[in-house]
């Protein structure tokens, strides 16, 4: 349970810096995402969950 508060508070803490420090910037990409075909989304997404779990993995790997 401790690890899922973790992983949920640093991506709160990154997301609320990219809205504080940045706004027009995310509004940028969001446009830019919006461009992107629906497939390559797909893609993109399935690309991430697989570094994601590979990263958790590896930190559990190392120790953590």
């Amino acid at each position: 349970m401790t690890l899922v508060l973790l992983a949920l508070g640093s991506v709160l803490i990154f997301e609320g810096l990219v809205y504080a420090l940045a706004p027009s910037f995310l509004e940028q990409m969001l446009e830019m995402l919006r461009r992107i075909p629906e497939a390559a989304l797909r893609q993109l997404g399935a690309l991430a969950v697989v570094v994601g779990l590979i990263l958790v993995w590896l930190a559990f790997q190392l120790g953590f």
